[in-house]
């Protein structure tokens, strides 16, 4: 199946990315055309526009990781807000949605907000992108000013914090120090392939009440 994109009709076959310059406003008219859906995902970035049709697994990656993430803040009693999808914009600058986004330390900020000014409001505090198809980039983020990423790509889970004008990657999340996170992913989606996400996480909230680490 080949691309498709017009005015009518936008098309990719799962797993691909397209890439084409492209101003804001076609972006923003790409973005109304899709409506209400969520795919194909959409970004803008230097006066490009890129799309991309996520595989199966992609969806079903970031959901557990998410919910690996809910799970861990829920052990330590953490207040957070979670949304998925939701779409990030900076007028003629950026535009992208990210698989998860999280606040943690910001929660209240958002309180009750039906939309968020990016130009105004408080970043999430964390953000999480699974990347199968070499479109996602850490640093899609720094205008946003996103404190930390999580990036999941190719079976290994890397983390990102914000020091300076830069992304530096680091062994250990700010909201999880004492946690070996890539442990934890690993076993957690070994379980959600074998059986399904359900099992996963129980034996994750298990092995946390039971104070083993996971």
């Amino acid at each position: 199946m080949f691309a498709i994109v017009s005015r009518e009709n936008i098309q990719l076959r799962p797993g691909a990315v397209l890439r084409f310059p492209a101003t804001w406003s076609e972006y923003e008219s790409l973005s109304e055309q899709r409506g209400d859906g969520s795919l194909p995902r959409l970004k803008y970035r230097h006066g490009e526009v890129l799309l991309m049709s996520p595989l199966p697994h992609h969806g079903k990656d970031a959901s557990l990781i998410a919910d690996v993430i809910k799970t861990l803040l829920d052990h330590t009693n953490r207040e957070y807000d979670s949304f998925t999808p939701i779409t990030m914009k900076l007028p003629e600058e950026s535009g992208i949605e990210p698989d998860y986004c999280f606040y943690i330390d910001n929660w209240e900020a958002v309180l009750g907000k039906k939309r968020i000014d990016w130009r105004i409001d408080p970043p999430p505090d964390l953000v999480l992108e699974i990347d199968v198809t070499s479109y996602s980039d850490v640093d899609d983020y720094l205008p946003y000013r996103v404190p930390e990423v999580w990036l999941y790509k190719r079976q290994q889970l890397r983390i990102y914090q914000l020091q300076g004008n830069g992304y530096r990657p680091e062994a250990q999340s700010r909201y999880f120090p004492d946690l070996d996170l890539q442990a934890i992913v690993d076993r957690c989606l070994q379980l959600a392939y074998d059986r399904n996400t359900s099992a996963a996480i129980r034996d994750l909230r298990q092995r946390l009440n039971n104070d083993i680490t996971p």
